[in-house]
């Protein structure tokens, strides 16, 4: 359930508590608000009357993906799962008594190359009165495909797929991408039997404004599956071709005035006028026309085309040339550098001090010899807290680079916790800052760290974490992040499929001198 703190989600939790058996596995809460609400897991157990989690049928999880939007919060919920089929629940929705049980006999009706169920939406519309545009515009899920308002994957489909598409950055066509990719990798998706309950929530007059931000993803949907994406994903034909005809009607008037020519500019008005008129009536007409909607509708009705048109033409300027698919191979790989690269000593500014984890050197080797460019994040609170010197830091992180290294790139904070930052890990800054200085999208970086600010920073900047846990690794961190490994070479080649790390040279094996070894093999001087 991605959630951005809505009183909504207690009504879902609510409902989903009051259902009969069999219960979820677990429930897992993304919380994508960019400064995720401390606290959410036990107010929402206290809201559920739960305590502690006593007297739930399901382990409830709270985690922060820090604003990636709702196909970055959907992954990192079921890449932290475990179980073969993963529910997806918008947290605006109800449901109903029976829910679970149909749940499960939709599944158990799915086939072996089934890779998806869909639920079938009711959105109840008020009684006594007829509905305004945004009420209509919502009726409008109980027919559309895929909608991920209730949607279950098999886990073997989202792992052949990647999951969402993160280039979607609103709760818009990234369910209808997805549904597509998983097609088109051989699963098949039906629609269930069960029903969910799809509420309208309340909005303001100008919300038909700011969803024309969808303009944007049609470009998207058009550069990653072509012309014909609407058939194959089986979304209706929008307005925009209209919205167009409206805005070239409003240029042409306007141009004519300016070039002094009074009957085209009349008659670019006059085609303005009529199109934006023809428009409200549609939406006007079927509505309760009230004084409030019918001044909502003629305004938004002028204002819709020109910014349908801007977005539709941001998006595809952005995915110019075509995009890549989803998701991109691993291009460069960030480590944190206490714990990680080099045992920790807390608030180290002795290079002296620094002794390599065992294996980090043949790890970065065979990394850049695969092409795929190395680079460290490191908090350094040491510095805020006044313990160490940026030169200091500056001097270890040279001794680690050429114990280690060469890295790419060193993205280091010198911030505390106090400073709120955006660089601070679990913050997003410094994968930014590495993935920038590489020239690599976060989107291809990955991070390798032994906590979960580790994981943290890269889940909001959409990277890719391995976590490598250590005795300071807290069991609820290795429980949330969605890669685990035993070390430095496990991660690697979970990220880099096929990669050949060395062996790592034998601490106990004696040194031997390779100048007197030579001279052993030839004989004394001459």
């Amino acid at each position: 359930m991605p959630s951005v703190g809505r009183p909504s989600l207690r009504v879902l939790l609510a409902s989903l508590a009051g259902q009969e058996d069999p219960p979820p596995a677990e429930v897992v809460v993304v919380d994508d608000r960019p400064q995720p609400g401390a606290g959410l897991e036990e107010e929402l157990l206290a809201a559920l009357g739960a305590g502690l989690g006593a007297g739930l049928p399901w382990r409830l999880r709270v985690l922060a993906s820090r604003g990636r939007g709702p196909a970055g919060a959907r992954n990192l919920g079921w890449q932290v799962t475990r179980s073969p089929w993963v529910a997806f629940l918008d947290d605006d929705v109800v449901l109903p008594p029976g829910w679970t049980g149909a749940l499960v006999a939709d599944l158990a009706a799915c086939d072996g190359r089934t890779g998806a169920s869909q639920g079938r939406l009711h959105v109840p519309l008020p009684v006594g009165r007829r509905p305004t545009d945004w009420e209509r515009g919502t009726k409008g899920l109980e027919g559309a495909a895929w909608a991920t308002a209730d949607m279950a994957y098999r886990r073997a489909a989202l792992e052949a797929v990647g999951g969402f598409d993160e280039r979607f950055p609103r709760a818009y066509r990234e369910d209808a991408d997805l549904a597509l990719r998983v097609r088109r990798a051989g699963w098949t998706p039906v629609r269930g039997t069960r029903v969910t309950t799809h509420p309208v929530r309340p909005a303001d007059p100008w919300v038909s404004l700011r969803v024309q931000a969808g303009n944007r993803d049609d470009a998207t949907m058009r550069a990653l599956h072509g012309p014909g994406w609407r058939a194959a994903a089986q979304v209706p034909r929008g307005r925009l071709p209209w919205h167009v005809a409206t805005c070239a009607a409003a240029a042409l008037g306007a141009g004519a005035a300016v070039l002094g020519r009074p009957r085209a500019a009349a008659l670019g008005a006059a085609a303005w006028g009529a199109l934006t008129a023809d428009f409200a009536r549609r939406r006007i007409s079927p509505g309760p026309r009230t004084a409030r909607e019918v001044g909502a509708m003629v305004a938004t009705s002028a204002a819709i085309p020109p910014a349908a048109l801007v977005h539709r033409l941001r998006g595809t300027w952005r995915s110019r040339g075509g995009l890549a698919p989803w998701r991109p191979p691993v291009r460069a790989v960030l480590f944190d550098r206490d714990g990680t690269l080099v045992h920790d000593v807390p608030y180290n500014g002795d290079p002296a001090a620094v002794a390599p984890v065992e294996g980090a050197r043949e790890v970065v080797a065979a990394l850049r010899d695969a092409g795929v460019a190395v680079g460290v994040v490191s908090n350094q609170s040491g510095v805020a807290r006044g313990l160490l010197t940026p030169a200091q830091v500056e001097a270890v992180n040279a001794r680690v680079d050429d114990l280690v290294g060469p890295f790419g790139t060193w993205a280091w904070c010198p911030h505390g916790p106090q400073d709120r930052c955006r660089c601070r890990k679990p913050g997003p800054g410094l994968v930014e800052q590495a993935a920038a200085a590489l020239g690599v999208p976060a989107a291809a970086c990955a991070v390798v760290g032994d906590i979960g600010a580790d994981v943290g920073a890269a889940q909001a900047a959409g990277a890719r974490s391995v976590l490598v846990p250590t005795p300071v690794t807290r069991r609820r961190e290795v429980d949330d992040a969605p890669l685990v490994a035993d070390d430095l070479a496990a991660a690697a080649a979970l990220l880099v499929p096929g990669l050949t790390v060395p062996a790592a040279p034998d601490p106990s094996a004696p040194v031997v001198d390779p100048a007197a070894a030579v001279a052993a093999r030839s004989g004394p001087p001459a």
